[in-house]
């Protein structure tokens, strides 16, 4: 037990670390680009996972939905500091900068997918924990993207929301961000377990995850000639 445990977490660990460090670096090079770099001088537009790791978020809820056998796997590190006001337009430029982590993983889920074709198609290799971290790389950078859309500040897809919404909603929605961490795990934990004690089903966040992650990965997986496996 203690060997398969080891093993499953072994081909997790390496592709969520590319995958929050490349979503958070995103963040702060588009922030770069487009006038501020609060997170350039603070050392975070790197892919050091080091400077992106957050203790809970990074490492003790993956390992705790590894154990608890949850039907998906997700997380999130440090955010990315960004001081909308010093970007060139703010509004407009706060959805770019919040646009690129989900894009980012996007574009690795992509090019995970597509070595995974390769290995498969052309039988490169045989080895089941290189066939595995491929398949768990591919699928946490769509669950990550698609997981930092949900549109609840701090969330990305609550930043997009933001900037997107006319003023009053927008305003609205924005007073939420300190809650959204607490709203997001009540979501997650409270009512499903309420949902189990009626007899409802109360999944919102993950009924928000798998229905847009499978329509992502049947694109993917069509564009890279790995349909006929998922």
């Amino acid at each position: 037990m203690p060997h398969d445990l080891f093993y499953i977490i072994s081909t997790w660990i390496v592709p969520i670390l590319i995958a929050v460090s490349m979503h958070e670096a995103a963040h702060g090079y588009a922030a770069m680009l487009l006038g501020d770099d609060t997170a350039k001088k603070l050392g975070r537009v790197t892919l050091n996972p080091l400077k992106h790791v957050d203790s809970f978020g990074t490492i003790m809820l993956p390992l705790l939905l590894i154990l608890f056998k949850s039907p998906f796997l997700f997380g999130w590190a440090k955010p990315i500091p960004v001081q909308f006001h010093r970007l060139r337009n703010p509004r407009v430029d706060m959805v770019l900068v919040a646009m690129a982590g989900p894009a980012t993983n996007i574009l690795l889920a992509l090019v995970g997918s597509s070595i995974l074709s390769i290995v498969l198609n052309f039988d490169v290799s045989t080895s089941s924990w290189l066939f595995r971290t491929l398949i768990n790389f591919f699928l946490i950078n769509v669950i990550l993207a698609v997981f930092n859309l949900i549109p609840i500040p701090p969330l990305d897809g609550g930043r997009i929301a933001v900037g997107l919404l006319p003023k009053e909603l927008s305003l609205l929605l924005s007073r939420l961000e300190r809650y959204g961490l607490l709203i997001l795990l009540i979501a997650l934990f409270i009512l499903p377990f309420l949902g189990q004690q009626i007899g409802i089903r109360l999944t919102p966040v993950q009924w928000f995850i798998q229905s847009i992650s499978n329509l992502l990965i049947d694109i993917i997986t069509t564009l890279t000639g790995l349909s006929m496996y998922f």
